[in-house]
């Protein structure tokens, strides 16, 4: 059994990297060994105040998928909004974070607490709560997550080894892309061991975490949902403008499948042609109202259709800011992701490197 509860902090050197999902995957494979396994978040990166109550949901969702009681789940000891760091800034806000971070960590019970770190090595320097502060101060182990398309940030890795050193324990490639997959086994991983940081995970590009569900793109264009409310937890995997001729719209549609398709709301020939393909959600732009006969086509084909009050151009950037940036709300997602973690991860090496023994 676990003699003392220990710290792993999971940090990043770039901003979504995909730490969440490495948690949730771990964690799952830790309560599989009979681990009692916790989650913190020290620092809330949240910047604008409207996001504070979003962030402060996400870290319940943790809790909850995780399915940890009250006594294993943290909550930000601070958040990096605007407002905080103004006060900061102006001396109004002289709290010594760093001291107050182990009664709070000392707060959480369990065998292993999983912390997640902010989005660089830096953030969060100005609390006193950067990833090289947090370790030290609670003795903590560093697991870095980053995106591992090749060349991967050798550069910045190398660099967190020397603020971090022993404490680094390794890092996760996230997000290769399959033919990409072999040179970093070949190449980078026995560099970075050679190095010391050992690489425990290569994970592959999925097109399924980097989704989003047709409610999520609902709520951030405020649209209206003409038909089919209750598909909307369908996954949008790409994003595809409806602007050609309708000669050629049958063959563009057909080349992206699980696509949300954003057209005006007056071209009903483009609307039919897409929901001729693989369609998760007809977004329409414009103040014509559609056809009735497509709602119906629609309806059939089980496909919803968003009316939204923004142009085109706005639109597609807003949907585009979605991906790759969602929780892992969706139950799909999170078993994604621990199939993942349960494939490509090398969890003996991890136990082995925190000193943890599995409960028998």
């Amino acid at each position: 059994m676990v003699q003392k509860t220990r710290h792993l902090l999971i940090g990043s050197i770039e901003p979504y990297s995909g730490k969440t999902g490495v948690i949730v995957g771990m964690a799952h494979q830790l309560k599989s060994k009979g681990l009692a396994v916790s989650y913190a978040k020290p620092v809330g990166t949240c910047f604008d105040e409207q996001t504070l109550e979003k962030e402060e949901a996400d870290v319940r969702l943790m809790a909850e998928v995780l399915e940890l009681s009250p006594t294993r789940i943290g909550f930000p000891l601070v958040y990096l909004s605007r407002e905080t760091i103004s006060k900061r800034l102006q001396n109004e806000d002289t709290k010594d974070y760093l001291t107050s971070l182990v009664p709070y960590m000392q707060s959480i019970e369990g065998d292993l607490v999983l912390i997640e770190g902010s989005g660089s090595l830096d953030e969060g320097i100005l609390f006193g709560l950067s990833l090289a502060e947090i370790a030290e101060k609670i003795e903590a182990a560093v697991l870095l997550v980053t995106r591992g398309n090749f060349p991967p940030s050798i550069d910045s890795l190398l660099k967190a080894k020397q603020e971090l050193g022993e404490r680094l324990i390794g890092v996760v490639l996230n997000n290769v892309v399959a033919e990409q997959i072999d040179i970093l086994q070949s190449t980078v991983k026995p560099f970075l061991a050679k190095n010391g940081i050992p690489v425990l995970g290569v994970l592959p590009q999925s097109a399924l975490l980097a989704s989003v569900s047709v409610r999520e793109i609902t709520q951030q264009l405020k649209a209206q949902v003409l038909c089919r409310s209750d598909r909307l937890d369908l996954m949008v995997e790409s994003l595809m403008i409806g602007a050609m001729n309708v000669n050629a719209a049958l063959e563009y549609f057909s080349q992206k499948r699980n696509k949300a398709v954003v057209t005006g709301s007056d071209r009903t020939d483009l609307h039919f042609a897409a929901l001729e393909t693989s369609t998760s959600c007809l977004i329409l732009t414009g103040t014509t109202p559609p056809d009735p006969i497509l709602l119906s086509r629609a309806e059939d084909l089980e496909v919803p259709v968003l009316a939204v009050n923004l142009d085109t151009l706005k639109t597609i950037e807003t949907i585009k800011q979605t991906f790759g940036k969602v929780r892992l709300q969706e139950d799909i997602k999170v078993r994604c992701v621990q199939e993942l973690m349960e494939q490509y991860f090398d969890f003996d090496r991890l136990l082995e490197q925190l000193n943890v023994n599995q409960a028998s």
